[in-house]
């Protein structure tokens, strides 16, 4: 009994085992993440995401390697625009709203921060994207 309770006490103080999320195979970048693209696998590392939920159906944003650990600045939300796309750009500062044409310098998802070229002034502006597609700038910039 004695032996017993203390195995158990050494055990509390052993670590758990820990698991992260890993890539089931190469997954190139700008590619939808479905359920067999990743698994659950032991070990640990900082920043890894844990749970399969988290990452299907988003969009590898670099290229993701078999049985790597899959990081979640690896992964965002699918982009809806594509670089040199025209984006409606929208200025928002309380009641003043205005509303130009612009080219996207990147690919971008829902919430991300994307660059775009003013077409009438060539100014660049940097905006978050919106889910209806347009890019907001100004005091009121993320959707």
């Amino acid at each position: 009994m004695r032996a017993m309770l203390l195995l158990g006490a050494l055990c509390a103080a052993c670590p758990a085992p820990a698991e992260m999320l890993v890539a089931t195979r190469t997954i190139r970048g700008q590619t939808i993440l479905g359920p067999a693209d990743v698994a659950v696998a032991e070990g640990e590392m900082p920043g890894a995401l844990i749970d399969p939920a988290e990452a299907i159906g988003q969009e590898a944003r670099v290229n993701l390697y078999a049985g790597r650990p899959i990081l979640a600045g690896d992964i965002g939300a699918p982009a809806i625009i594509e670089r040199n796309q025209i984006v409606t750009l929208l200025y928002r500062n309380g009641a003043v709203n205005i509303a130009a044409d612009a080219r996207a310098l990147d690919r971008a998802g829902v919430g991300d921060a994307l660059r775009v070229m003013n077409l009438a002034s060539r100014n660049t502006v940097t905006g978050y994207v919106a889910p209806d597609g347009t890019v907001t700038v100004g005091a009121s910039t993320r959707p």
